[in-house]
């Protein structure tokens, strides 16, 4: 807010409350400022005092550090760790293909994060380049940013406004706050002192605010705040106050990778005493070893594939009209637990409709929805023709005429029918049009000649027409020369009016009627339906031009009355009935009336029973005790700043909840940023609103937003799917250096370190990354959302892949090995084999192509963690098959190319080594779909939690659902 200045010239500033109750005349002095405006020294020192009237950013991380970032967390670090120990170990290849991977890793996320978040820019180029104002009594054209308080600034229709001011003069004027309040329709302002208690600053009608419109008219205002101190100001701050919190798949993945290293550390410990205390190794030759184990239990693919299915996910995504701004995001709305969202255009198709019209106890029902002019009158079950119905004919008329919208058909660049103008309107020239009339041909005959703008106060509009015509254009005989249509809100326009139109007489209204009228009002607006009341007046010329509203509104004939109603888009009521399945609250935050939400979120199956209505004003008497307990009830939110959103976000939060906020205006900004998942919408949103947001829909619909969660969840489900099936492998790996150990030697060894790693960064990594590009299980939004404390790395997760999975494995493994030693004359022979020459060689082949086979069938067996893989419908992943082609083409090759059995020291084995691979290939699959079918008897069917098994557990929350 403008500040008291320390010269004596300007006086002591009042607040933008105190400054509504002044008369115009007195807010000059109050602002230091005169019927001529500011001199160009007292500007000049002004803006000096209280700077640029421009939104200050708070500076964010430098770019380098970012970049850093990428290559610095825990897993990079390991990463270097592990190139670092491939050289030490005389492996300079395994060093650099661990380094190429965290350096390709690192620039993509880095590139994908590259879009920073730039709301308060966004702020900034909203506001208008240039501000009219008076200086020294002249008109003067500067730029916004010079602006100071106390300048006289001109608004005319069109403009947008660049500061806080107050209303000095007006004239029939009329501002669009939709940035602010997130309403759309325009509010009348006036420069009359407001003396109303309980008003926000936005309901003040003398206060005018920076970032808003002027739909009509014009004005004379005077500055009182700039810059930051602005309304619009406000909420920077309070965006720029809402610091950048890391996701949970971030936090997950910390906690991944310091289980990962401890484990891996932990084993090369382990491996490192059994050399020394059973093998007879040197100690630094044990420790190389140890080394090599350690480079092997990481996880080198798990940032690649993380990565991938993050990718992959935004990629379906957009497939499903959400565009994802950081992949991080992707995750988040996997566990997301409570969705906050808007109503009008998220949940409806904000596409105003007139659904019913009352006519002195006639209704008539209008079919056909959205501002396509297509659709029946029907009244008791039959079709009637509109245009044969003189009363209907007149009312659809008169609502069309006193109207500002316009109605614009299908075109080269819109597909659909679209409107300008304020909803309700559009949707009376809808009605019109349906009805076989066209209101531009008929105000060619009845041109408008004066119009008295919607007013909060009045609640209604008026305008005088001329030459009453029919549709035609031909004059009606004894017509009047002027003719004024009025629609508002039915009670106070049924108090306006004297007569009441029947059929094709007017009557006088005796209060039974005026009774009936208001009982249907009533039966509409308990229905959730927005309800206009229309009449007219035959006035003279004389009495059109005398000045109020009074002169002219009064002695009213009753036409009838308009329902109407934002229909619920077709596609939410399953949506909703998807996030109640998947365990996911919906909380409807709303700048709309209370009622008319309830009414909306019943129809379509948020609320299903006793539902509490808080408005923005009682939302701000709670304590934050009182407000969590309401919010482990049913709750809607109506008329609601942006604090009380940012509140509210914040509760749920502290509650526990992973929160996803729908929004599309300014007001909505912080909220968005806020949330664990900010999502703007594509068509109406704001720049200001898609910048703060995490996650962009294209059509502006809460199912897109369901499917998001879906393919959340999915990404999930996917990191969990890659690091399962890399930890069966790791056993296999093991098993053989742990025989070899507790045997002292009398076992061989059968796999060396070299093919060890041949599986962890050869074989097994593109089949991993497969993984990641699963599409969601059938069942998945049929589970609750994984809590806060469940870790990617969980009992069943290692129950599945170590102990079930891994030691069958590790079991086939070794039963490969002894294999080619028993079929080339070995036979029952367990300990004191050869370990020189080719045999040797080929039973460790033997050995790497084992764990490659039953790898094949252990991918097909986690691409379901619940479903039985026959019987789910995934579809193709075409990444699965080329997986498969990889490692069986480097298999091949590191079996039988010359070079590569050099390095990896191995040899060739007869044919039918081919075919016991062969029949070991299924293994897996079979033994984990025995373990999928225990688990569905043991459960009886139910998606919960599974023994041996990878399912989210149910949610532990003590709030209810």
């Amino acid at each position: 807010m403008f500040k008291p200045a320390t010269s004596p010239a300007v006086a002591t500033i009042a607040p933008p409350e105190q400054l509504a109750a002044l008369q115009p005349g007195a807010v000059y002095e109050a602002l230091g400022s005169s019927l001529s405006g500011l001199s160009a020294t007292e500007a000049t020192e002004r803006t000096r005092r209280y700077g640029p009237n421009t939104i200050r950013e708070i500076a964010g991380r430098p770019l380098a550090s970012k970049l850093l970032a990428n290559f610095t967390h825990l897993m990079a670090l390991l990463l270097w760790v592990g190139g670092m120990i491939g050289f030490i170990a005389n492996m300079p290849e395994l060093g650099i293909a661990i380094w190429a991977v965290n350096l390709i890793n690192g620039g993509f996320s880095f590139w994908q994060e590259y879009k920073a978040e730039q709301a308060t820019a966004a702020l900034k180029r909203m506001l208008p380049t240039y501000a009219r104002t008076l200086r020294a009594g002249e008109v003067r054209r500067i730029l916004a940013e010079e602006l100071v308080p106390g300048d006289v600034i001109l608004l005319s229709e069109g403009d947008r406004i660049s500061a806080d001011a107050r209303l000095v003069e007006s004239a029939e004027l009329r501002v669009d706050q939709a940035t602010l309040t997130g309403e759309s329709q325009a509010v009348a302002k006036s420069a009359e002192a407001s003396a109303g208690t309980g008003l926000s600053r936005s309901e003040q009608t003398c206060l005018v605010f920076s970032g808003t419109n002027v739909a009509a008219g014009t004005g004379k205002a005077v500055v009182f705040a700039t810059g930051m101190e602005t309304a619009f100001g406000t909420i920077a701050r309070l965006t720029q106050s809402v610091g950048d919190e890391q996701s949970p798949l971030q936090i997950e993945l910390a906690h991944v990778t310091r289980t990962v290293t401890i484990m891996a550390l932990a084993i090369g410990a382990f491996f490192f005493a059994l050399a020394t205390a059973f093998t007879g190794l040197r100690a630094a030759e044990a420790f190389i070893f140890a080394m090599g184990m350690i480079v092997a239990f990481v996880p080198e693919g798990m940032l690649p594939t993380v990565t991938l299915a993050l990718a992959m996910g935004v990629q379906r995504m957009a497939r499903r009209n959400a565009l994802v701004k950081r992949l991080s995001a992707v995750e988040t709305l996997g566990c997301t637990s409570v969705i906050c969202t808007d109503k009008t255009g998220t949940l409806t198709q904000n596409e105003m409709t007139v659904c019913a019209i009352w006519l002195a106890e006639r209704q008539i029902t209008v079919e056909g929805g959205g501002y396509a002019p297509e659709g029946r009158f029907v009244e008791n079950g039959q079709p009637i023709d509109p245009q044969q119905d003189v009363h209907l004919s007149e009312l659809l008329l008169a609502g069309a005429l006193c109207n500002d919208a316009r109605l614009l058909p299908p075109d080269a660049e819109q597909a659909h029918w679209s409107v300008i103008g304020d909803p309700t309107e559009a949707a009376l020239i809808v009605a019109a049009r349906k009805a076989g009339l066209n209101p531009q041909a008929v105000e060619q005959g009845r041109p408008r000649v004066r119009e008295l703008p919607f007013d909060s106060r009045r609640k209604r509009m008026s305008t005088l027409h001329q030459s009453v015509c029919d549709p035609s254009g031909e004059l009606h005989q004894n017509a009047p020369d002027l003719l004024a249509y009025v629609k508002g809100a039915p009670n106070e326009l049924v108090a306006l009016c004297t007569h009441m139109r029947v059929g094709e007489s007017d009557m006088i209204l005796e209060p039974q009627q005026q009774a009936a009228i208001l009982s249907a009002n009533d039966a509409f607006a308990r229905a959730g339906l927005r309800v206009l009341g229309v009449a007219c007046r035959a006035i003279d010329t004389q009495t059109a031009f005398l000045d109020g509203a009074g002169k002219i509104e009064h002695d009213l004939t009753f036409l009838g009355l308009v329902a109407m109603q934002d229909p619920p888009r077709a596609e939410v009521v399953d949506a909703v009935q998807r996030c109640h399945r998947a365990g996911i609250r919906i909380v409807m935050i709303t700048g709309d009336y209370g009622l008319t939400a309830e009414s909306i979120a019943r129809r379509i199956g948020i609320v299903r029973g006793d539902a509490r209505l808080v408005t923005g004003a009682e939302l701000e008497t709670l304590d934050e005790s009182a407000l969590r307990d309401i919010l482990h009830h049913e709750v809607i939110f109506s008329r609601v700043a942006p604090e009380h959103k940012l509140r509210v976000v914040g509760a749920l939060q502290s509650d526990g909840a992973i929160v996803a906020v729908t929004g599309d205006g300014v007001n909505d900004a912080p909220a968005l940023k806020k949330a664990d998942i900010g999502v703007a919408m594509g068509i109406t949103g704001t720049d200001v609103a898609k910048e703060a947001a995490d996650m962009i829909l294209t059509d502006d619909n809460f199912a897109s937003i369901v499917s998001a969660v879906e393919e959340g969840r999915a990404v999930y489900a996917n990191i969990k799917k890659f690091i399962s099936y890399i930890f069966t492998s790791n056993i296999p790996e093991a098993v053989p250096f742990v025989l070899y150990a507790l045997s002292r030697g009398r076992i061989p060894l059968a796999l060396t370190v070299i093919q060890v790693l041949a599986v962890d960064l050869g074989t097994d990594m593109v089949p991993a990354l497969a993984l990641g590009a699963e599409a969601p299980e059938p069942d998945m939004m049929n589970q609750p959302p994984r809590s806060r404390s469940e870790h990617v790395i969980t009992r069943a997760l290692l129950l599945r892949s170590l102990v079930w999975l891994g030691l069958i494995q590790g079991a086939l493994g070794m039963l490969a090995f002894y294999f080619q030693y028993w079929t080339n004359g070995y036979w029952g022979q367990w300990l004191d084999l050869p370990i020189d020459g080719d045999l040797y060689r080929s039973a460790t082949a033997m050995t790497l192509a084992a764990v490659v086979a039953t790898q094949i069938g252990n991918l097909f067996a986690h691409r379901t963690e619940r479903t039985s893989l026959f019987r789910a419908q995934l579809g193709s992943n075409r990444l699965i098959w080329i997986g498969i082609a990889t490692e069986i083409t480097l298999l091949v090759l590191i079996v039988y190319a010359p070079p590569l059995q050099a390095v990896f020291k191995t040899m060739a084995f007869a044919p039918s080594g081919w075919l016991f691979l062969l029949l070991l290939t299924p293994v897996l699959l079979l033994a984990d779909e025995v373990r999928k079918l225990l688990a569905r008897r043991h459960l009886g069917g139910s998606a919960g939690s599974r023994p041996f098994g990878t399912g989210n557990p149910p949610l532990q929350s003590g709030r209810p659902m």
